[in-house]
């Protein structure tokens, strides 16, 4: 007798797991840093080829069994963002070498693209060899900035709209000695700041973001253009500068900014864009401003699907091109200008952050479409069921078509019956079950047809039959680009990649929202609408592994349905621990009494409000007071657990 075993045996000898990163394309989006163990498990290389590679499903483990926390959990391997950041600088330290650039680079931080602060200071001590700075965009960042930058090399980029405590803190960390550079977004924002600078008794380092004509593309394009929402055109630059002459403060001017927006997909963009923006440069430093910085703003894209196109979800060109790029066609228009190559500046965040933290959810329960279902005819069948029984067992690649259009008819017809009252239950049951069964033969027909042969009704019998799995998340609050932006995230099974997924399926969240759901997925060519996952196991958690999701995805989650923050573990790599990593902080998700007190619902005032009800039940007689007792402890200890949904080990 062929059991489970042997089958699943089978499906290993048929599929490796060189298959399965091959389909989920893990060696085109992982940079090096994710690959598949031979025992099936995701693993990741925060230090790419000079370090271990670490099953995910081992920090999962450790995070459950000695911490108590359970997914969904948010992995950080502070390693990884450590290597992000050195990657960044030491790509334009061997552009300007390489170039003979006679400026140097100092990369920032955008604090928005992920304003935690363990990854704030992880990315500044990791940077401080080369000076790495940071970028605000508001007051609360600003304060938070000054704070946590001690490196008086590194500078502060103060980007956004600004008001007069703004600037009074910026012009503090001038005081302090500080390299603090406010980027003016407007006339009037210019004019305060030599004002207030001038009632503080320092000398303000200002910058003017142009607006140029270049734009990006994409989700993000209209960051950048003349319609743009900040910057200067060139008239109010001009204005800009006489305003600051005005004061006595025409040397104040050091930097020129430019953004054109986030994710630019394509590189020459990038160079049209530089080019602008050096030409202005070179004019404004041959009428008499000495600018010392030229900041290029972000946009370094993340290869979020692996097709290195330039598909917004994409990127054609490398950070080494990007660095070498940048270099070269900034000194080409300064050399022709005959004017001194500035200081380079970029605002590298997405590309910064965003490989070192993994989302893993676990799947718990799939629906599925196809049930088992008896084929033996039964004297008493019904003729639909019948009918149903006859289209499979005659199907081929002859006949296919013309058996979904009669599968489509017997479906219309069952309704109509049932509708009519001329149907029973157990009938519409079994042939709803026929047909999602028959439907699903012929969708393997259709797999086995040369991609011309297959007709046009049938080509997306995929996604009418795709499962879905449910995970243990809010898609609001975990991962808000991909439902309001429609961004792309690679998602893949962290374990059991050496065996074939045999499912087709999309995936939903938790929430009580349609729009909870994940239905569009990397492909290499254009988007799938279907991912391939393997069955629940009923003695087993099945986990997904969602990558790439360190930029914005933390900062901008939504608290729909109250579904808080995730449980959070920060890894560092140590070849003397017995796994080859250690858990430095773990962080537990949000528990249901401090969100709901997000909302106004205060947890005591909650607490007393049932202590009151239950005083009433007893009274009444309706319950016991020791059970009324336990009751209520029940109510308070689950004030405390967390907003996701809890499973037994």
């Amino acid at each position: 007798m062929t059991t489970t075993a042997d089958i699943l045996e089978a499906q290993k000898k048929e599929w490796s797991v060189d298959d399965a990163v091959s389909l989920y394309m893990i060696d085109r989006w992982g940079a090096d840093y994710f690959d598949v163990a031979p025992s099936g498990e995701v693993t990741v290389s925060p230090l790419q080829q000079r370090g271990i590679a670490v099953p995910i499903i081992d920090v999962v483990r450790a995070a459950r069994e000695t911490m108590n926390l359970s997914t969904p959990i948010l992995v950080r391997f502070q390693d990884l963002l450590r290597h992000r950041v050195e990657m960044l600088n030491q790509a334009f330290r061997k552009a300007i070498r390489e170039n003979n650039y006679r400026g140097d680079y100092r990369g920032v931080f955008p604090i928005k693209v992920n304003q935690l602060r363990e990854v704030v200071e992880e990315i500044l001590d990791a940077g401080r060899p080369f000076h790495h700075g940071v970028e605000v965009g508001s007051k609360p960042e600003m304060f938070a900035g000054l704070a946590v930058h001690t490196d008086p090399e590194s500078i502060i980029i103060c980007n956004g709209y600004k008001d007069r405590a703004y600037i009074r803190m910026a012009l503090l960390g001038r005081k302090l000695g500080k390299k603090v550079i406010l980027v003016a977004e407007k006339i009037s924002e210019v004019a305060m700041i030599v004002k207030i600078a001038a009632e503080m008794g320092v000398e303000p380092w200002i910058g003017l973001r142009v607006r140029l004509l270049s734009k990006g593309a994409g989700k993000w394009a209209t960051s950048g253009g003349e319609h743009a929402k900040f910057g200067l055109s060139t008239a109010e630059i001009l204005e800009a500068m006489e305003i600051m002459r005005e004061a006595n403060m025409a040397s104040a001017f050091k930097l020129l900014h430019f953004h054109i927006g986030s994710q630019i997909p394509d590189i020459l963009t990038i160079k049209r864009a530089v080019r602008e923006a050096a030409m202005y440069y070179a004019k404004l430093y041959k009428s008499g401003q000495k600018l010392e910085y030229v900041d290029v703003g972000g946009g370094l894209a993340i290869d979020y699907d692996g097709s290195r196109s330039t598909f917004h979800s994409s990127m054609n060109y490398t950070v080494e091109e990007y660095a070498a790029d940048i270099v070269y066609n900034i000194m080409d228009v300064c050399d022709d200008e005959k004017v001194p190559h500035p200081v380079i500046v970029s605002e590298s965040g997405r590309a910064t952050v965003a490989h070192h933290s993994v989302l893993v959810v676990q799947a718990f329960a799939a629906i599925e479409k196809t049930p088992l279902e008896s084929r033996e005819i039964r004297a008493r069948d019904h003729k639909l069921v019948r009918e149903l029984i006859d289209i499979d067992g005659s199907l081929s690649e002859d006949n296919v078509q013309s058996a979904w259009h009669d599968l489509q008819q017997i479906k219309e017809q069952a309704q109509t019956m049932f509708e009519l009252g001329l149907l029973d239950l157990d009938v519409k049951a079994r042939v709803e079950s026929l047909y999602w069964e028959v439907a699903e033969r012929m969708q393997k027909l259709v797999r086995t047809m040369e991609p011309g042969e297959v007709p046009e009704d049938l080509v997306n019998l995929n996604i009418e039959l795709a499962d879905q799995h449910i995970c243990n998340f809010s898609v609001f609050q975990s991962l808000l680009d991909h439902w309001a932006l429609g961004q792309l995230f690679p998602i893949v099974p962290i374990h059991r990649l050496n065996e074939r997924p045999q499912l087709e399926s999309t995936l939903v969240d938790i929430t009580c929202d349609s729009d909870g759901k994940v239905s569009k997925f990397i492909d290499l060519n254009d988007v799938r609408e279907t991912l391939p996952l393997h069955e629940i196991r009923a003695d087993e958690p099945y986990y997904l592994g969602i990558f790439l999701t360190g930029a914005y995805q933390d900062i901008m989650g939504d608290i729909h349905n109250l579904f808080g923050r995730v449980n959070e573990v920060h890894v560092f790599l140590d070849p003397d621990e017995d796994a080859g990593f250690y858990i430095e902080e773990e962080i537990p998700g949000q528990p249901i009494g401090e969100v709901l007190a997000m909302t106004q619902w205060d947890w005591r005032d909650l607490e007393k409000r049932m202590k009151q009800q239950i005083d009433v039940a007893i009274k009444q007689d309706r319950v016991k007071p020791t059970e009324g007792m336990r009751l209520l402890q029940d109510y308070e200890r689950g004030l405390k657990d967390q907003t996701y949904l809890t499973f037994d080990s």
